[in-house]
């Protein structure tokens, strides 16, 4: 099978011509002084339906032919591909049916039943719904539109990257988040051969990294157990188009932990006033994480679909990873008067209470004595070590928690 090409990307982007929006390019300084040098950012999190998918989407659905469209499509995906696919099938006149995990974004499944769809959900992983949705395809006929692995919507994907190269003729590194690999494949495609002196640098989550031990062995390997809250690029494996494209350019893939993730979204949120999911925030979190590359550089951003509640527990543990979040166990005397003595030292050093917890009962303290679990908002790692030292210095036996 040929390789999938610039010429290939050129074709979807005229497909997509009044469909995806050419998303905008910004410049983020806070990034520039980690990158030392141009850093911008491609942000996919404005795009229709919230992420890149519907560019690989549409291009695949838009090029079936009149009897296929007529059975129908079926996908199954963790929320961003549901909601591509769903918004295609509703602009070209299709029905569709998406399996989703059973832990899917409620956001995510609510918006892909708004475009139309019809949802079922099932499974513990995107993996598990791509078996189902499958299974589905064989017995009613309904054309599988996979997440990543088929030539068009790697074509598709790669209109991003060539929206890029006109956006930012100078650019030498792209970082793109990799979960199955089909965006990291159209940014290859849509380079090509042509632009030798830019580089494609893949970021996958740490606990769902399927791509390292792959690209290593030269053929896709299983990454067993996903353990990540970056739910778009949890992929058990690489798709066969996509690895081809990348073990061929010898695309380099690096992980990032958690903390890094919460950072990276943290960090977007609040110097670029972006709202992304953990996955979209990939690319800054390998910046954050200290990964060399050549400027300037494009951080895609490929998704802003974040279920609320989850945004509200990754900006506190992105807080606690950059040192701003202070968590406390602190043993006092149980007598009035204490604990009011205890916040009073706290406003001293500056730091904003936010949430105390009582523990009176416990094998290791005394029949006189509480613990307490203070959070503390503080103004970075060294206020975080000021404020311990301050309540050593004046008595008070504090640890971090």
């Amino acid at each position: 099978m040929p390789a999938v090409g610039p010429e290939d990307v050129a074709g979807a982007a005229a497909l997509l011509e009044g469909v995806a929006t050419r998303t905008p390019v910004d410049g983020s300084r806070a990034l520039e002084e980690i990158a030392g040098g141009p850093v911008h950012l491609k942000c996919e999190n404005l795009q229709r339906s919230g992420s890149f998918k519907i560019r690989g989407a549409y291009v695949r659905m838009a090029r079936m032919s009149g009897p296929e469209r007529a059975r129908g499509v079926v996908a199954a995906s963790a929320g961003n591909h549901a909601q591509g696919v769903a918004l295609a099938a509703r602009m070209l006149g299709m029905s569709a049916t998406v399996y989703m995990p059973q832990g899917a974004a409620l956001p995510k499944v609510a918006a892909t039943e708004q475009y139309g769809a019809r949802v079922v959900l099932g499974g513990d992983t995107v993996d598990d719904a791509l078996v189902r949705a499958r299974e589905h395809a064989a017995s009613t006929g309904a054309e599988m539109i996979h997440p990543f692995d088929h030539r068009d919507v790697v074509a598709g994907q790669g209109t991003v990257v060539r929206e890029v190269l006109e956006q930012v003729p100078d650019v030498r590194t792209i970082l793109v988040p990799v979960g199955g690999g089909g965006l990291a494949a159209g940014a290859v495609a849509a380079l090509g051969a042509d632009h030798p002196d830019v580089e494609v640098v893949g970021v996958q989550a740490g606990g769902a990294a399927a791509w390292p031990a792959s690209l290593a062995a030269g053929r896709p390997l299983p990454a067993g157990h996903l353990a990540t809250m970056a739910d778009g690029i949890a992929v058990g494996m690489p798709g066969d188009v996509p690895f081809a494209l990348l073990h061929g350019a010898r695309v380099r893939v690096h992980t990032v932990g958690e903390e890094d993730l919460s950072r990276g979204l943290l960090l977007v949120a609040e110097r670029a006033k972006m709202l992304v999911e953990p996955a979209g925030a990939a690319g800054v979190a390998a910046l954050l994480a200290g990964v060399q590359v050549r400027t300037p550089a494009v951080v895609l951003l490929s998704g802003g679909n974040i279920d609320p509640l989850v945004l509200l527990r990754v900006v506190r543990h992105g807080l606690a990873s950059a040192g701003r979040f202070l968590q406390l166990q602190v043993r006092i005397d149980d007598r009035p008067g204490t604990l009011a003595s205890l916040l009073a030292e706290l406003a001293a050093t500056g730091g904003n209470v936010m949430h105390v917890g009582h523990v009176r009962t416990g094998v290791d303290l005394a029949i006189d004595e509480v613990e307490l679990g203070v959070q503390v908002e503080t103004r970075g790692p060294a206020h975080c070590r000021e404020v311990v030292e301050h309540l050593r210095a004046v008595g008070y036996r504090a640890r971090e928690a």
